[in-house]
């Protein structure tokens, strides 16, 4: 019975990410709450060491991102200097990652399937608000 009781407790210690105090704004629409990482701090620690995002990170500068760690696949848009998308991707826990790309400025992250759901596409165009 100790063990059920531990476990539990476990479960509910699960740290989720976000929602962030901006928004994500997608073409001229506001799609999700958003977390602006522009420190080192923040890129760093990432999502990392959490059980599931709501919204989306924005990272920046970042021109690339990897899953050591990650425990949750995630959906990833890699944007320009002026948040058109460059690539956009889901990654799998442990062995995704995004190579970096020619003009990447920064990479947004949320729950693998958020992208589609806001209607994120190579070539549309993010900005945080």
């Amino acid at each position: 019975m100790e063990s059920i009781d531990r476990r539990e407790h476990v479960l509910t210690k699960e740290r989720w990410f976000g929602p962030g105090d901006r928004r994500l704004i997608c073409d001229g629409r506001v799609v999700a709450p958003v977390v602006l990482a522009d420190s080192y701090r923040l890129r760093r620690k990432g999502l990392l060491g959490t059980a599931g995002v709501t919204g989306a990170i924005w990272l920046t500068p970042c021109a690339s991102v990897h899953m050591v760690g990650m425990r949750y696949p995630i959906d990833v848009a890699v944007v320009d200097a002026d948040g058109m998308v460059l690539k956009r991707a889901t990654l799998r826990p442990w062995t995704g990652l995004t190579w970096p790309a020619r003009g990447a400025r920064a990479t947004v992250e949320a729950a693998a399937g958020s992208m589609s759901e806001w209607g994120i596409e190579v070539g549309s165009r993010l900005s945080v608000g």
